[in-house]
């Protein structure tokens, strides 16, 4: 069976994950398909940056058991030949406290059946494997990618994180470098940074061409063992990763 569900984990602060995962689902979405972010990542609450208007009920409502998934969709791209739906965290510190507990995070698993009914893929933003939110992230997840900042830090953060994961039973699928123009040893894919640092009024990957949007592209592949056939000009890239596919 083809991964539907891929967590992707920031292996330190600020390793540009969320935008990473929201790229991502853009890639697929310009392919066509129909995407879900599921945001785990409470600290930086960075999906919810990507949402206009009014956050009602987000996130940690679903962990927490008080509704469910499709309560907290948010629709984040228009005239897209897919969509991309957003599920932000998006809560004061009480409420964030309520959806870290053992028993919020065993609910994970019945929202990604939910979100994989909704959408053809369904990506996990998590933070680093250190709650009971990204611990089940990891594990209830069909693929886990590590996304790792640029540099030493970088290198040696990943190489912490490999040691979390194995003592909960885990592995990374895929190692990402980002905002890198190599990847180290280590590391199986690399993207280069975007000149747009910020939050973009849209994903990159929808629409442009060039290495950014090529390197995500072949990202989306790598992390389901897909292949898009959307023009993203740089198809070298792309074939490339084709030959990190298990």
């Amino acid at each position: 069976m083809e991964p539907r569900t891929a967590a992707f984990v920031g292996v330190a602060g600020g390793a540009g994950t969320t935008r990473l995962a929201v790229e991502t689902a853009a890639a697929l979405a310009r392919d066509g398909a129909s995407v879900g972010v599921f945001d785990a990542a409470f600290a930086t609450q960075g999906l919810s940056q990507y949402v206009d208007g009014r956050i009602d009920t987000d996130a940690t409502a679903v962990f927490a058991g008080d509704a469910a998934p499709a309560d907290a969709r948010h629709d984040l791209v228009a005239d897209a030949p897919g969509t991309v739906a957003a599920y932000p965290a998006f809560a004061p510190f009480a409420r964030l406290a309520d959806a870290k507990t053992p028993a919020a995070a065993e609910r994970l698993g019945g929202a990604l059946d939910d979100l994989t009914d909704a959408h053809d893929y369904v990506l996990v933003d998590a933070p680093p494997v250190a709650a009971n939110q990204a611990v089940a992230a990891v594990t209830d997840s069909d693929r886990v990618l590590a996304v790792a900042p640029p540099g030493d830090r970088g290198v040696d953060s990943l190489q912490r994180a490999r040691g979390r994961l194995a003592d909960v039973g885990a592995e990374f699928d895929l190692a990402v470098a980002n905002r890198v123009s190599e990847a180290p040893p280590d590391a199986d894919l690399a993207i280069p940074a975007h000149d747009d640092t910020g939050v973009p009024d849209d994903p990159a990957a929808l629409s442009e061409s060039g290495d950014f949007a090529a390197s995500v592209a072949a990202l989306a592949e790598a992390a389901f063992v897909a292949e898009i056939a959307a023009d993203f000009e740089n198809e070298s890239l792309v074939a490339a990763a084709r030959e990190k596919l298990p």
